[in-house]
């Protein structure tokens, strides 16, 4: 493992409420050192979402994590969120760096290529995620940002058993979403075994 690990990062399932879930995100934030939290919505409805982000977010920034919201920049600024995750390249992502950089961040996410990402870079993007289905393209693409590029490299890992590999091949951060909130020992259990494996560890 690199001297420098990985860190860990989290992502709701898409939301379209905010109470449900909220045992299950104080479940994981208590687990230990978490760098950020991508807060996903079920519905467009950015009134709605706001208001998850306020019920939400509190309890992370409390532990200093990062929370970022896969919507508009609007809805970031508004419920004060620590920014914005754009699953694009073009656009809507120089929009939202427009808007909200250097204060805020702003990620990218959704690159298919390796153009794509270039771009994302070039962009202003404060990160890069690249989250491909098969695991050793990603765990490829992951070699060859990290070997070109200074932009952190965010990665989701599918499964627990992804984490060490994917912070091996270089990721700055490791992303877990359903293979958290879905563990059948509990979020917290799910949070602190990734936080074993990205220290070399297994629980």
């Amino acid at each position: 493992m690199n001297e420098l690990t990985a860190r860990l990062s989290l992502a709701t399932p898409p939301l379209a409420e905010a109470a449900g879930f909220a045992p299950a995100l104080d479940a994981a934030l208590s687990a230990g050192d978490v760098a950020s939290l991508l807060i996903r919505f079920a519905n467009a409805d950015e009134r709605a979402n706001e208001a998850i982000v306020r019920a939400l977010a509190p309890a992370a920034q409390d532990k200093d994590v990062a929370v970022l919201v896969a919507a508009s920049p609007n809805v970031a600024l508004r419920a004060g969120a620590d920014g914005a995750h754009i699953s694009d390249c073009g656009e809507a992502l120089t929009d939202a760096v427009k808007k909200l950089s250097p204060r805020y961040i702003v990620g990218a996410g959704d690159l298919e290529t390796r153009d794509d990402a270039m771009r994302a870079g070039e962009a202003g993007a404060d990160y890069v995620m690249f989250s491909d289905h098969d695991r050793d393209a990603l765990i490829e693409r992951i070699v060859w940002w990290a070997e070109l590029f200074n932009t952190p490299c965010v990665a989701r890992a599918a499964t627990l058993d992804d984490v060490a590999r994917l912070a091996d091949a270089g990721a700055d951060f490791v992303l877990l979403d359903d293979a958290v909130w879905r563990d059948a020992r509990g979020p917290a259990a799910a949070v602190a075994e990734a936080l074993a494996r990205l220290k070399g560890e297994r629980k």
